[in-house]
């Protein structure tokens, strides 16, 4: 892992998700969770600060080194007890059903095996659980789809593996889940192949 991965990106990252827009996605995205949470794709810590008051514990992964270091900080602070792990979402070290609700915020975008990784969030919730997900991805224009495919192997590089063109709705329909609900919006003041966003569930 190089000094961009564990230092540069990021700072970087932290800097640009932390804009007015996307602060308030994440307290709307996270204002269902209940019950024994974990998030997937933790960060540098950002949505610690729009969890509901009744969150008083969470569980959470990273494989950002860079990462969890800046997230320390912001854990110190936050009133939510966090067990933080380095650990990647491909393979989960967690028993069967033992979460309530699974997070997952501009996350599976960077995940390699994005299709295990979604197993492996299915595996790991109880029965009747919820997958609430808020994600950039596949645009449903296909003048602004071919950009994102042109433009994916150079984001990949700048931003520590993160992909354009996933369309996050396909990857989490092919698992089987009791339920799925997707809205696809535009982020307003992004380009439109940065902020082509899915928000929604998938019930266990």
């Amino acid at each position: 892992m190089g000094i961009y991965s564990r230092f540069i990106f990021p700072r970087l990252c932290d800097w640009a998700m932390r804009t007015p827009r996307i602060e308030r996605l994440r307290r709307e995205a996270l204002s269902e969770v209940d019950g024994e949470i974990l998030e997937i794709g933790f960060g540098t810590g950002l949505n610690l600060g729009h969890y509901p008051e009744h969150v008083r514990h969470l569980t959470a992964i990273d494989p950002g080194v860079g990462m969890s270091r800046l997230a320390h900080h912001r854990i110190e602070q936050s009133p939510i007890d966090v067990d933080l792990r380095v650990q990647t979402a491909e393979e989960l070290p967690f028993d069967d059903g033992r979460f309530d609700c699974v997070v997952s915020t501009w996350t599976l975008c960077s995940i390699r095996d994005a299709r295990r990784a979604i197993g492996e969030i299915g595996r790991v919730l109880k029965p009747g659980g919820q997958f609430l997900f808020l994600e950039h991805g596949l645009s449903e224009e296909p003048s602004v789809q071919r950009w994102q495919r042109r433009l994916t192997p150079l984001q990949r590089r700048l931003a520590d593996g993160c992909r354009l063109d996933v369309d996050i709705e396909a990857l989490i329909r092919r698992r089987a889940w009791d339920k799925v609900r997707v809205e696809r919006f535009l982020l307003e003041g992004t380009p439109r192949i940065v902020g082509s966003m899915y928000r929604g569930l998938a019930v266990k």
